[in-house]
């Protein structure tokens, strides 16, 4: 099995592609049984207490530590190197800092990509079509990515590999059995969970607050997790704020309850497994993966969500519901349409919980191996076949050399031979 490099953001930095590439560098290692290495991004300015296994960081905005990144990649013990890429997380115009990386990487590169915007400007585009040339192997998150990349950045889709999002493998429970740690064994839970920001649509879920009441009158919102510390640096608790004003405005502070601190892995899946409705009301129809709406399914939770390109893939075929961007009472009503019929409610729980098994952390690395695997198994192919040409080019150089030789040796004799006549 191949040892990797992981090359992303990574905790104790607060982001969701820092705690990807902890969970998937984990069970990763779990399945080869031997420990992996990182190398950070590390935001401008910033120091992290980072673990020992991080043994080298990118400053983002440095573009000579990318290169100094290579030659430590070239040097190190693994075999592949994987990339966990979202396009802000990298320095430059569109990040296209990461190019000088690849262009010094001399070892397998596997490029997971968290975003696939499908209406790229011509930069993004560039950018986007570089890495994945430039990379053996090319993994996306969901099955429109694959689409995506295939229809709008001409990607040969044969280097590409769909894995989808990992989660965690939890027991399916229905949620009176989890709501006593919380104080909420005699409420009926809705949640939304991630990094705090206005792009989340939270005002939305509040505004459709009133008309789930009336139909569900011992309804309490739980708001899970801080501002995002990106946001937070320009401007503060502002939008959170602004929220709670909405919440005292529309009468609602015994409905609302904010959990405001950052949340590992164990802790979302106890609020999660105390959830009745999840519902994840984002503003961006081309969100191309969520972790919080894969963990809700792993959970076996009912979901309604926003039609994002990932939420109409995750949620089809009876796993979920999905509403119009900005619209609280299409909110409302699916809701209330899953608390009001238990039926209903049980079958999109125990089949968005099925559909969760093919996600689980185990299988994803499984999965993630034998990418690795192909991507190593393709370059020393590559290798081969270019010492091979090397072998029979210089076997070719030696045979015409031969004969040559031979050619001029029996010349000489025959004309050694004339001479004694």
């Amino acid at each position: 099995m191949p040892r990797a490099l992981f090359v992303g953001s990574y905790p104790p930095r607060e982001c969701g592609i820092a705690t990807f590439t902890e969970d998937t560098r984990g069970a990763y290692d779990l399945l080869v049984g031997a420990p992996s290495d990182v190398i950070a991004i590390t935001d401008g300015g910033k120091a992290y207490p980072y673990p020992a296994i991080v043994r080298c960081e990118i400053d983002r905005d440095d573009r000579a530590s990318y290169v100094r990144a290579a030659r430590f990649a070239n040097d190190h013990e693994a075999d592949v190197i994987n990339i966990q890429h979202e396009y802000g997380l990298f320095g430059g115009d569109q990040g296209d800092y990461i190019l000088d990386f690849l262009a010094q990487v001399r070892k397998p590169v596997i490029l997971t990509l968290h975003t696939v915007l499908p209406e790229p400007d011509a930069r993004m585009r560039f950018v986007t079509r570089e890495l994945c040339n430039r990379s053996d192997r090319v993994v996306v998150l969901a099955y429109s990515g694959r689409r995506t990349l295939e229809d709008r950045y001409n990607i040969d889709p044969r280097k590409i590999d769909v894995i989808l999002h990992g989660v965690p493998d939890v027991p399916l429970r229905r949620s009176h059995h989890f709501k006593r740690a919380f104080g909420l064994e005699d409420r009926t839970v809705i949640a939304t969970f991630g990094l705090l920001s206005r792009g989340k649509g939270i005002e939305y879920v509040i505004d459709a607050l009133p008309a789930i009441a009336a139909q569900i009158p011992d309804v309490m919102y739980l708001l899970l997790g801080e501002t995002h510390p990106e946001i937070r640096s320009r401007e503060g608790e502002s939008y959170r704020e602004s929220l709670w004003e909405r919440v005292c405005a529309l009468g609602l502070k015994n409905r609302v309850r904010f959990v405001d601190h950052y949340m590992n892995d164990e802790e979302v899946v106890e609020y999660l497994q105390a959830t009745d409705v999840y519902v994840s009301p984002s503003l961006d129809p081309n969100q191309i993966v969520s972790g919080t709406l894969s963990y809700a399914v792993a959970c076996g939770r009912a979901v309604v969500a926003t039609a994002s390109i990932y939420a109409k893939e995750l949620l089809a075929d009876g796993r979920g519901v999905t509403v119009p961007f900005k619209n609280s009472q299409s909110i409302a009503a699916a809701v209330n349409s899953v608390l009001g019929d238990p039926q209903r409610r049980a079958s999109i729980e125990t089949t968005a919980y099925r559909f969760g098994r093919g996600m689980t952390w185990s299988r994803v690395a499984r999965q993630t191996e034998q990418t690795f695997a192909q991507a190593l198994k393709l370059q020393t192919g590559r290798v081969g076949r270019r010492v091979g040409a090397a072998e029979r080019a210089a076997s070719t150089v030696w045979s015409d050399a031969l004969q040559r030789h031979a050619s001029s040796l029996v010349a000489s004799m025959g004309e050694g031979t004339g001479g004694t006549k």
